[in-house]
């Protein structure tokens, strides 16, 4: 064996591996950032364009909601997928604002490259990042205007912004769909000490394709999924008495092995009789607390559904769990998992429960609560890329609505924010000072991609409509000031009504800044295709990765 050379490089890794270093890690990682932006950038505001998705089923999928695009796009670069989860983190924590989240992204991580080639360290722009966002969440803090539930004006407002780059009908429809999520947002509020809080699960979005999106109701209850469980009980039950039931109304069978032996026909019947005689207890017991309407977790018998028509009980079976915990929300009703324990307490209320037949499918609708915490919008749309449209739509309204209203502040839309941030950061970069202030600058410059996309959509000048924001917004009478893409100018944008929670507009500047940092400080990349240990190929050394020996 040749003695070893000094600095001679060591192959570790196995067959059909690759490997990035250094520059060529960092620049790979922000060209592919910066694509995975650009493929939904087009989307963003009232006039960005729709993509069309098709699976490898052809399953067809037409959107310009960015998380969706992302998620349904199945992306396979490591980086690609960070991108992706700033969408799906934007989207759980706020609802809405997919789409400026991952384009600001991409932009951070343009600037960043540019400044790595002039020699700038990338731990010193993630530094820097890291003092832009927290200065740029202030900027918001100060620029914006305190909202209270009781206002449904600018609720109103908020929702429709939310839903103006969505291809959902005319804007009749989409303030008729506003209205009902602002009254599905302020039945389900629940006021604590800490303020207002809102528990989206207990919004249910049930859709149907059929009917026109004017179809779309809300319903001051439950809408579950599932028909009534005999054609023998009533399909409208008023003023009902809701019991609803984690408990089999069926015979289980035993967990352990266990055998019968009948020799005889009189045994057999016996043994049947027996079993019916248990299920009409059950059914007796149900009856006996006054309950008209069951829903059940499990199953029921036929025998006990058999009892239970005779008895006038309306029975719904399967339900899942979920529902039975908005059924409970809505009624009043609590969860028994024992029927021994079910009394009249236990009872939820619903004005009327009524099957009814939707699109060809029976569903149940449990409405007219008293002071349901529980509410459905029930979406419609003439196709089922319509409905799913909707579906969406109501997604990102709710989202923005609940964190308008927890949090009790909104912000001037149109890219007037931006303006204001970009403006407010480079006036704290001259105090800074270091290399710092260059990434803060840069920070600056990436936050302005909002108004300039805004007016590439709309076909403006995006130069000089940033131009005239800029000038526009050294005055404090001019911080009012966006991009009005119906009109190709720049206006007021509150006589306009264009308004944006914070929580929306803070999250995404959190989640870009995050998501910029962690990609700026990768500088190797291994993808090993290798079955060796923990993936990378059985040939590793003692004490880890290290390629060079002296």
């Amino acid at each position: 064996m040749a003695e070893n050379q000094p600095g001679q490089q060591y192959v570790i890794l196995p067959e059909g591996s690759s490997r990035l270093l250094g520059r060529d890690a960092q620049r790979t990682n922000i060209a592919v950032a910066y694509a995975v932006a650009g493929i939904v950038k087009t989307t963003l505001g009232p006039k960005g364009m729709d993509k069309m998705l098709v699976s490898e089923l052809g399953d067809i999928v037409i959107t310009n909601d960015g998380a969706t695009i992302l998620e349904e796009m199945n992306v396979e670069h490591p980086v690609a997928r960070i991108m992706v989860e700033i969408a799906k983190t934007q989207d759980k924590e706020v609802g809405d604002g997919t789409t400026t989240a991952v384009i600001m992204a991409g932009e951070l991580l343009k600037a960043a490259g540019n400044l790595i080639e002039q020699g700038i360290h990338p731990t010193t722009i993630v530094k820097g990042y890291k003092m832009a966002a927290e200065k740029a969440k202030g900027i918001l803090e100060d620029n914006s205007s305190t909202l209270s539930i009781s206002d449904t004006d600018r609720l109103e407002r908020i929702a429709l912004i939310a839903m103006a780059s969505k291809n959902i009908g005319s804007d009749n429809t989409k303030k008729h769909l506003a209205q009902l999520a602002i009254n599905a947002i302020k039945q389900v509020s629940e006021k604590t000490p800490s303020g207002v809080r809102i528990d989206h699960d207990f919004i249910k979005l049930e859709k149907k394709e059929g009917g026109s999106i004017e179809d779309t109701e809300f319903i001051n209850g439950v809408l579950i999924d599932k028909e009534i469980a005999h054609p023998g009980m009533p399909k409208v039950v008023k003023n009902a008495k809701i019991a609803i039931l984690d408990v089999a109304l069926e015979i289980e069978k035993t967990e352990t092995d266990a055998r019968i032996e009948i020799t005889s026909p009189d045994q057999m019947q016996a043994f049947l009789a027996q079993e019916e005689k248990m299920l009409k207890t059950m059914v007796e017991k149900i009856a006996k607390s006054g309950a008209n309407v069951v829903f059940v977790q499990k199953g029921i018998d036929d025998v006990a559904q058999h009892y239970l028509a005779k008895e006038g009980i309306v029975a719904i079976r399967r339900v899942k769990k979920s529902d039975m915990e908005k059924l409970s929300k809505a009624t009043g009703a609590r969860l028994v998992t024992s029927l021994d324990d079910l009394t009249k307490d236990d009872l939820g209320f619903a004005g009327q429960v009524e099957e009814k037949k939707v699109a060809g499918e029976q569903m149940v609708f449990v409405e007219k609560c008293k002071d349901p915490k529980s509410v459905t919008i029930f979406a419609r749309g003439s196709t089922p890329q319509v409905v799913n449209e909707v579906e969406r739509s109501l997604n990102d309204v709710i989202g923005a609505l609940s964190s308008a209203v927890e949090v009790g502040k909104y912000v001037i839309g149109g890219g007037s924010i931006e303006v204001d941030i970009a403006n407010g950061l480079r006036n704290y970069s001259s105090d800074v000072g270091g290399k710092e202030q260059l990434a803060i600058q840069a920070f600056a410059d990436a936050i302005e991609v909002v108004p300039k996309t805004l007016s590439e959509s709309a076909g403006m000048d995006s130069i000089d409509t940033l131009v005239q924001l800029r000038n526009k917004h050294k005055g404090k009478a001019g911080r009012i000031f966006g991009v009005d893409i119906y009109h190709n100018q720049i206006s007021d944008m509150e006589k306009l009504g264009v308004i944006e929670p914070l929580k929306v507009k803070s999250q995404a500047i959190s989640s870009a800044s995050e998501a910029a940092e962690i990609i700026l400080r990768i500088d190797d990349m291994i993808s090993s295709k290798g079955k060796g240990r923990g993936g990378m190929g059985g040939g590793m050394p003692p004490g880890g990765m290290g390629g060079m020996e002296e």
